[in-house]
């Protein structure tokens, strides 16, 4: 029976986990990069600056000591932003244990390499199993022990079953996955659609067009995810449809927070600046752009969404383009 384990980021979905983890008995490092931050988990007990009102398990120690928090773990949780994780696998991987699993819960795509979570953790490791964990968990829900269901995605079936049972307790049920190509991809892409429909509703473009979006959305999402060679089956899936949902309606979630900041008229420096958390669907758009790019699939959304982040067009001129498109057959005849 695993009895210790390590989650590294201590955002609001790196604390989550290490609770969910407390409460099925399991003793946990969290670790922390920013000395800060960790000095506050330890004196406060709680996260204040992403899960405020909620008490940390006695059975969590935060530490900024790479080497304490991974010397006895079983099972690490990887729960970096994904922007950083290069840089913090290169410095925490020599520390991990041989043959210890490795779960990545990091929802991106690394810009400059187009790289996905685990392929950059595999960089920096030797022969630890990986698994990827994702599907609709808003993490202040999490905290507040409301019922979810997410998926856990590994080539080895004995990895995903590990993850399922040191993570599975009355609020929180994971379902096992092969596909870890789809399941990960899922959970970046769905960042792209939840800023457009964050727009959407600054603009107020009313129910209709917010259906429209996520329905064509899942469309774009698969049919790249497809190409990249995953199984169409995952983004109907907890991991596909599930997540893009929570994503794109839920008001706690960052990037249709984002989104919907900017379809009122702020500035996307303005959101990146004022926000106390990774927007992780900015930086993401670029690269799926270019990974629809290389594989010559059509992504108008994602396009659309580009133009707004990076190009300047205002988000009204934007759905108006989108709206405007050559008619065309939802499916073939």
């Amino acid at each position: 029976m695993l009895t210790k384990a390590a989650v590294l980021g201590t955002g609001a979905m790196g604390t989550v986990l290490a609770q969910v983890l407390a409460s099925n008995g399991i003793h946990v490092a969290l670790w922390g990069r920013r000395a800060e931050q960790v000095a506050a988990l330890l004196t406060w007990r709680e996260n204040r600056r992403y899960l405020p009102g909620i008490r940390l398990s006695e059975r969590i120690l935060p530490t900024d000591d790479a080497a304490r928090a991974l010397a006895h773990a079983e099972l690490v949780f990887s729960a970096v932003p994904c922007q950083f994780l290069r840089a913090t696998w290169e410095r925490l991987g020599p520390y991990v244990g041989a043959g210890v699993p490795i779960c990545s819960v990091t929802k991106g795509i690394e810009t400059e390499t187009l790289a996905r979570p685990s392929q950059i953790i595999d960089a920096h490791v030797g022969d630890n199993p990986l698994a990827v964990l994702s599907g609709p968990s808003i993490a202040p829900e999490l905290a507040r022990c409301l019922p979810a269901t997410v998926v856990v995605a590994s080539s080895s079936p004995a990895v995903a079953k590990l993850v399922q049972s040191v993570l599975s307790n009355s609020a929180f049920r994971v379902y096992t996955n092969p596909d870890v190509l789809g399941v990960e991809l899922a959970g970046a892409l769905k960042n792209v659609i939840a800023i457009a429909a964050g727009i959407l509703d600054g603009l107020r473009a009313g129910d209709n067009a917010k259906a429209a979006l996520l329905t064509r959305g899942l469309v774009e999402i698969t049919r790249l995810g497809v190409a990249l060679g995953a199984r169409q089956e995952t983004f109907v899936g907890l991991a596909g449809v599930g997540d893009l949902v929570t994503t794109c309606v839920s008001p706690l979630g960052r990037n249709r927070s984002a989104g919907e900041r900017i379809g009122r008229g702020a500035s996307v420096e303005q959101v990146i600046r004022e926000s106390p958390a990774v927007i992780e669907g900015i930086p993401t758009t670029r690269a799926v752009l270019a990974l629809a790019r290389r594989c010559q699939v059509e992504m108008p959304i994602t396009r659309a969404v580009h133009a707004v982040l990076f190009e300047h067009k205002p988000p009204l001129e934007a759905i108006t383009e989108l709206m405007n498109r050559p008619p065309k057959a939802e499916e073939p005849w």
